[in-house]
């Protein structure tokens, strides 16, 4: 069975016996690869001696930051951990542990799906995430759509001997589009021969990670899915870091590519966060000179230069036909044969004694593990109205179930839960939008939802992702938080309240205090006007004491009114036309934690008399009545 393509080991192996030793190490550890031409006995032309394995081929080399965990030199390295976590989706952290948020999903479904057919592999997403940041910047900064699809395909060169290995077309050009030659494919590189079923070996690792009846590696559920699956090949425990380095190895055989990719997954083992699709960090280092192969409506074109356009270089996966992870293989693994650096001459022995040569042991290879019936439809479970109070967190639940069509439960399938723009709902971290993976129950059930402070009534949907299913919506309400009340106000003082026309009450001279049934009535909405005396029918008073408007500047005075006494023959600071109008009802007044109200302070013109206060709970239930006096300013 091939395994994933594209093989890079370190420059400069320039004697044959080093090759050997290089190419022993990856017939022990790799699955094997079919090109057209082995297919057809062909075998390719083996490059020279002193040519490097990986052919310059580049891979992404941008590191963590400089608090990641791992070393440059690898000194350290990851601890190995079980399968995916959920709870790293709210972790935060910088920048670069923002994973976009449809293919963070694509990792954690992917390790969840490997984690109920081969639990003991104990694969942690976070190592599918590494791999996706070096091969292509997570999908191109996660540049999908709704189904996970990439937006434009990523391709590797052609593999056409050329600085690379030689690979004639598999697939017909069915997923790279090259009817000559095969290409490293998708988000996570495969190469045509060793995803497709259709391939000249008859096998493949192409997986249908979303459901949708498909195996399409340019979909990045399907891909990691894949990924998944050859990493946990060959009954390995990732769980042990010596598995762990086998099976980053079997992905690319290049020390500096598993310390990159070991980095990453360390740093992402330390915390995630989920960014929104197309805002990831793009790494911008490569190895080697590379080139970038895009895609367009007439065909593809190859560009050399500095790497200013999307991750179509990627060709990690690639790999070189005389290689023992990339060569035909159409005979089985090669024996491994030790590699010394000074090998021993030939034993003398009679020509007609044949040199016994040792018999191979082939390899099992792991078939494809059986795809999951399609999903087919959505089930609400619990209510389908919901409702909760302001600033709130809802009780219930908003749950789905994903079934096939015997109605069978599906899992692994990916949710998408989404808030309408109206609404200042939101999940944790403030989200419109998160994607959850069902689970064995077939069971997907959205982040606790938190009512915002604006009142009224919006739609939940659950979507699945790749699937075109009808949508379950919810039908959520948030209220209104209920008005706190009061049965009773009352002064904290029984001062009398006296001021001199045109001047002002004392500061803060007023303060009532709230309570409902003896107890503190904290948050209780008042109302202050000054009133006329009618018992039956206080009204407004348009004279006397006033409040300032709260928020209206002081506006400057006339020259009219720039000397007292011309403005008031008693000689008082009395308001004049040029002043600020006074406001004589002051509304938005509420009672603090302790159930009291300072009320601003209290101005007054040239009336005299005694003059009503009434301070009134928005019901309209409960009031209290202060008398303010004001008296006739000594004369001068």
């Amino acid at each position: 069975m091939a395994a994933i393509s594209r093989r890079r080991l370190r420059r400069g192996a320039a004697s044959t016996a080093v090759a050997a030793l290089v190419l022993a190490a990856l017939t022990a550890s790799q699955s094997p690869a079919v090109t057209s031409a082995a297919a057809k006995g062909q075998q390719p032309a083996p490059p020279p001696a002193d040519t490097p394995i990986d052919g310059g081929s580049p891979y992404y080399t941008d590191l963590p930051p400089l608090d990641s965990p791992v070393p440059a030199d690898g000194s350290q390295r990851p601890a190995p951990g079980a399968g995916a976590r959920d709870g790293d989706l709210i972790a935060t952290g910088p920048a670069e542990a923002g994973i976009p948020a449809t293919v963070l999903a694509a990792y954690k479904n992917a390790a969840f799906r490997i984690s109920a057919s081969d639990p003991g592999c104990r694969l942690p997403w976070q190592l599918l995430a590494g791999i996706g940041k070096v091969e292509s910047g997570q999908a191109r900064g996660g540049a999908v759509d709704a189904e996970g699809t990439t937006l434009q395909p990523i391709l590797g060169p052609q593999l056409n001997g050329q600085g690379f290995a030689q690979i004639l077309d598999t697939d017909g050009g069915r997923y790279d589009g090259d009817l000559t030659h095969d290409r490293a494919v998708g988000p996570m590189q495969f190469i045509p021969s060793t995803w497709s079923q259709d391939g000249p070996d008859g096998t493949g690792w192409g997986a249908d990670g979303n459901g949708d009846g498909k195996k399409d590696p340019h979909n990045i559920f399907d891909a990691a899915l894949a990924a998944g699956h050859y990493l946990c090949s060959g009954g390995r425990d990732l769980s042990s870091q010596q598995d762990l380095d086998r099976a980053i190895l079997g992905y690319n055989n290049s020390r500096d590519y598993l310390r990159t990719v070991l980095s990453w997954y360390t740093f992402y083992r330390q915390g995630t966060h989920e960014v929104p699709d197309g805002k990831g960090v793009l790494p911008v280092h490569r190895t080697g000179r590379g080139h970038l192969n895009t895609t367009n409506g007439a065909g593809t074109s190859t560009v050399h230069g500095p790497d200013t356009r999307r991750p179509d270089d990627r060709k990690d996966h690639h790999r070189d036909a005389t290689a023992p992870d990339a060569r035909s293989r159409h005979d089985g693994p090669k024996p491994n044969k030790p590699a010394t650096a000074n090998p021993p001459r030939n034993t003398p022995h009679r020509p007609d004694t044949p040199t016994p040569k040792p018999t191979p042991t082939p390899k099992p290879t792991p078939e494809p593990p059986a795809e999951p019936a399609p999903l087919t439809a959505l089930r609400r479970i619990g209510d389908d109205k919901l409702t909760a109070t302001s600033g709130t967190d809802f009780a219930a639940a908003i749950r789905v179930r994903a079934e096939d069509s015997t109605g069978k439960p599906v899992a692994g399938a990916p949710v998408r839960f989404t808030l309408p723009a109206s609404t200042d709902a939101r999940f944790p971290d403030g989200a419109t939008a998160v994607t959850v993976t069902t689970g064995k129950d077939g069971l997907a059930t959205a982040p606790t939802l938190h009512a915002g402070d604006r009142a009224g009534m919006f739609t939940v949907q659950a979507t699945a992702i790749g699937r075109t299913v009808p949508p379950v919506r919810f039908e959520v309400t948030v209220q209104l938080k209920p008005t706190p009340k009061a049965d009773q106000l009352v002064r904290t003082s029984d001062k009398d309240l006296t001021a001199t026309a045109g001047q002002a009450f004392a500061d803060d001279a007023i303060e009532v205090k709230a309570t409902c049934q003896g107890k503190i009535a904290a948050g209780v909405p008042l109302t202050a006007t000054m009133v006329t005396a009618d018992p039956d029918n206080p009204t407004e008073n348009h004279h006397g004491p006033y409040f300032k408007p709260p928020t209206a500047p002081e506006r400057p005075k006339s020259p009219k009114a720039a000397n007292p006494r011309a403005a008031n023959p008693n000689g008082t600071s009395a308001l004049t036309d040029d002043s600020q109008e006074p406001t004589r009802t002051l509304t938005g007044l509420t009672t603090d934690a302790s159930g009291l109200l300072k009320l601003p302070k209290i101005y007054t013109d040239t009336h005299t008399g005694t003059f009503l206060l009434q301070l009134t709970t928005a019901d309209g239930s409960t009031t209290l009545t202060i008398p303010l006096k004001v008296t006739t300013p000594t004369s001068s």
